[in-house]
């Protein structure tokens, strides 16, 4: 939200700086993320002054070139070569000294230098309409009255409108501060704690009276609860024009494009006040009857814009006697809106419940500044005030006059809210005592309206633009933000509870297992849980019935809740790819959500994504590609390091995966991955390998409980290693080898390693050799040859009888 000073300043006096405003401000919850000059020209014509052209001669080497020498107010004039055909001696005209900056139409800025331009020197530029930027003309230099005086700024003679303008981070729960009106409130509360006491000025609406009643719109509201309150008025005999320049550069400075007279009203007393208005051409209002109500689902409807949009049965609508004009409170239909040709207007004020609006403006899409408020709830007790103040001002700009009276419709008023104030509650809550009287004072500024007082605390009245106080705690945080929080002293005293915790706490496992991917060379990613449905067609694992849906999404990107870690990690990859980062390393903890009916299910994850090389490129190491097997040797160590070693591989197909495997622990599967197929990368735009992996983190987090962890001494007697090379069918897989190993000797033999695979020539076809290291110990006592021996004779055997292995 974009708050101007200048406009600041009309509501209170006040001689502070920008920058100490801007500080207090955020002291006060309205957080100024930013301050920006505005210039009603840019660069504010600094280093432009007036000059008065002394000689004027033609230039000797350039037929359209003139050479002057103009007073700037200096003591000596200086030469200017101009290239204007209307330059002559005698004139006032605008100069631009060495070094003064100036900034073409697109806003590019450019430096005026001392130069020679066909031999003559030149000091500077004398300057025409369009390169000042006051106008477009281009026809010639500009010439200015006779009377004007030598060396006035011409930021003085051309009225510069300077402006800082504060960029606030407004919460949501801070409707009351949408407008500068609202921010001046709090301005004064805080300024009240400084000991600065300053008036809140509000414009006057006195002036306001009904000329005649000779153009009366009929409304009638067909659906209260949508439409609390409801205001118009007529104004007729206006002309619509381009505003006037204070108003223009008072909207300008806020970030809104003028549009004209009526349009610009509107827009100027929704942001000094806070109410959204909207003005209808009354020759497009059928019958003179406005009805407030809801449509047909369905019914087309052409917003400002051009789109033609399908309304909802529970969009509020304002409409003529036959078809909607305008999505009440949201925005404007492309047919009943102020043109050039309009002479007389009706005028809306209203207050919509803001509930209705936000799903209105979220289901269409539409973010306008007058949902912006709507939707988070502005005062229903300033509607006619900002209609009066609205209709005010287009006759002061438009002309017109008032053609009928104010209908207000507000037939269940909105009630203030009272609260109860305790004293000590604040004391507790605050950590410190203040001062009764600083607590009366601060509510008093804030306009809480103080009924009773007692020894114990306040009876409150809560003023219903206030939507977000309802209890005793949030008037407390209102008198300690306007306290001020950097008051409140820090204790010398530090109260804490202890509390027993499992060691298998969830957030404690994902420290530890993210610690251990992370000096792997792992990034961790955390991606939205909100996604495309347009996904469960990449895959027939997931269902599109079964997916959780959004009743007021933020976009149909984001419509959903994510079945799958997959997608969002390759979105992340294919934008890191995009950017000339090949080589990743990523890991995710999240959640899967999952639709079946009358049962959803919400299931946590961890995953792995690998892709590119192992490592950056260096001058000492060979590149190697990020594979299965790397990604397989990751997921064990994952494992391992929660105390799971024991598991079964088997391969795994489905449509995710061109190459699978899964790990699991009896039933329970513990870890899915692969490599991920092409189909599925070539739609995120990535031609490289991408390898995958899936964990059941809840069951894993299961399982780790289980385990027990069991502590024993070093063996003080020697490993002994043999090894075999084994020649194999095609179809063996290691796991067969390791199986076999383990059933053959339980006690001695320690581990069992593949560290070398052949193919190739020398090989019979369909065969394979395996090298195969073998490690036994014994902690009792050093093993013989001759046991060792007998160990291996028996694995040969096994090997050749099951596997049909044969030594090499």
């Amino acid at each position: 939200m974009k708050i101007s000073y200048n406009w600041i300043k009309q509501f209170i006096k006040t001689d502070w700086s920008p920058e100490q405003t801007s500080e207090l401000l955020t002291d006060l919850g309205l957080e100024v993320e930013g301050i920006e000059l505005y210039q009603s020209i840019k660069g504010g014509l600094d280093g432009v002054v007036v000059g008065e052209v002394l000689t004027c001669v033609q230039h000797t080497n350039a037929d359209r070139l003139k050479v002057t020498t103009v007073n700037i107010g200096l003591e000596k004039p200086v030469q200017i070569v101009c290239g204007a055909p209307n330059v002559a001696a005698g004139q006032k005209v605008p100069v631009a000294t060495i070094g003064t900056t100036l900034y073409t139409e697109e806003g590019e800025a450019w430096t005026i230098k001392k130069g020679k331009i066909r031999g003559e020197e030149s000091h500077g530029m004398i300057c025409a309409e369009d390169e000042l930027g006051i106008g477009k003309s281009h026809d010639g230099i500009m010439v200015l009255d006779i009377d004007t005086v030598v060396g006035t700024r011409a930021a003085d003679l051309f009225k510069i409108v300077n402006d800082q303008v504060f960029e606030i981070g407004l919460t949501p729960n801070r409707a009351d501060a949408m407008s500068h009106y609202g921010t001046a409130r709090d301005l004064r509360a805080g300024l009240a704690q400084q000991n600065i006491i300053a008036q809140l000025n509000t414009p006057s609406v006195s002036a306001f009276h009904v000329d005649n009643r000779s153009l009366k719109i009929d409304i009638e509201i067909a659906n209260k609860e949508l439409a609390p309150r409801y205001c118009g008025i007529t104004i007729s005999d206006i002309k619509v024009k381009e505003s006037p320049a204070w108003l223009q550069h008072r909207l300008k400075a806020i970030g809104v494009t003028p549009k004209n007279t009526i349009i610009d009203a509107t827009n100027y007393v929704l942001h000094e006040l806070g109410q959204p208005l909207h003005a209808f051409d009354t020759a497009k209002i059928i019958d003179n009857k406005i009805e407030v109500k809801t449509v047909a689902a369905g019914t087309p409807f052409t917003t400002l814009d051009g789109v033609e949009r399908k309304l909802h049965e529970d969009d509020l609508m304002i409409c003529n006697a036959d078809v909607p004009m305008c999505i009440a409170g949201v925005y404007g239909g492309l047919h009943s809106g102020v043109t050039e040709n309009t002479n007389s207007i009706f005028l809306e004020s209203a207050f919509f419940n803001p509930v209705s609006i936000r799903k209105t403006a979220k289901r269409h899409g539409l973010n306008t500044d007058a949902s912006f408020r709507f939707e988070r709830g502005i005062d229903p007790n300033i509607t006619e005030y900002a209609l009066k103040r609205a209709a005010l001002l287009i006759i002061e700009i438009s002309g017109g006059i008032i053609t009928s009276d104010i209908s207000d419709f507000y037939p269940n008023k909105i009630e203030d809210l009272h609260v109860h104030l305790t004293f000590d509650k604040v004391t507790k809550l605050v950590g410190q005592e203040i001062p009764e009287e600083t607590i009366k004072s601060i509510l008093t500024t804030l306009d809480f309206k103080i009924n009773n007082v007692t020894e114990t605390g306040l009876g409150l009245t809560i003023p219903a633009y206030r939507n977000d106080v309802h209890r005793q705690a949030d008037v407390i945080e209102e008198i300690l933000r306007v306290y001020g929080y950097n008051k409140i002293e820090t204790t010398t005293k530090l109260n804490a509870s202890i509390s027993n915790a499992s060691r298998f706490e969830d957030y404690k496992l994902q420290n530890i297992i993210g610690n251990q991917l992370a000096s792997q060379g792992f990034f961790e990613i955390m991606a939205n849980s909100l996604t495309t449905p347009d996904y469960t067609a990449l895959s027939e694992q997931l269902n599109e019935d079964h997916n959780v849906t959004m009743l007021n999404p933020l976009s149909s990107e984001l419509s959903v809740m994510r079945q799958s870690l997959l997608f969002s990690g390759l979105e992340a990859i294919s934008f890191n790819i995009n950017r000339k980062r090949t080589d990743l390393k990523l890991f995710e903890f999240g959640k899967t959500y999952h639709n079946y009916g009358d049962n959803k299910e919400e299931l946590k994850h961890l995953t792995l994504f690998l892709t590119g090389n192992k490592t950056s490129e260096s001058w000492n190491k060979n590149q190697t590609p990020s594979d299965f097997f790397y990604l397989k040797g990751t997921i064990i160590a994952t494992l391992e390091r929660l105390g799971i070693s024991r598991f079964k591989t088997k391969p795994f197909k489905n449509d995710v995966f061109s190459e699978g495997v899964l790990l699991e622990q009896g039933k329970t599967k513990l870890v899915e991955f692969g490599v991920v197929k092409n189909a599925i990368l070539k739609h995120f735009g990535i031609s490289q390998a991408v390898v995958y992996a899936d964990f059941n983190w809840e069951a894993i987090i299961d399982i780790a409980k289980r385990n027990t962890i069991s502590f024993k001494a070093i063996p003080k007697y020697p490993e002994v290693r043999r090894d075999f090379a084994l020649l194999l069918d095609d179809k063996v897989l290691f796991e067969d080898i390791h199986t076999i190993s383990k059933q053959t000797e339980k006690q001695l033999l320690k581990s069992v390693n593949l560290f070398d695979v052949y193919q190739g020539e020398n090989l019979p076809e369909g065969k394979k050799s395996y090298a195969v290291s073998f490690i036994f110990q014994d902690e009792n006592k050093t093993l013989t040859d001759k046991q060792v021996d007998k160990i291996m004779n028996k694995l040969k055997s096994n090997f050749e009888t099951k596997l049909g292995a044969q030594l090499r």
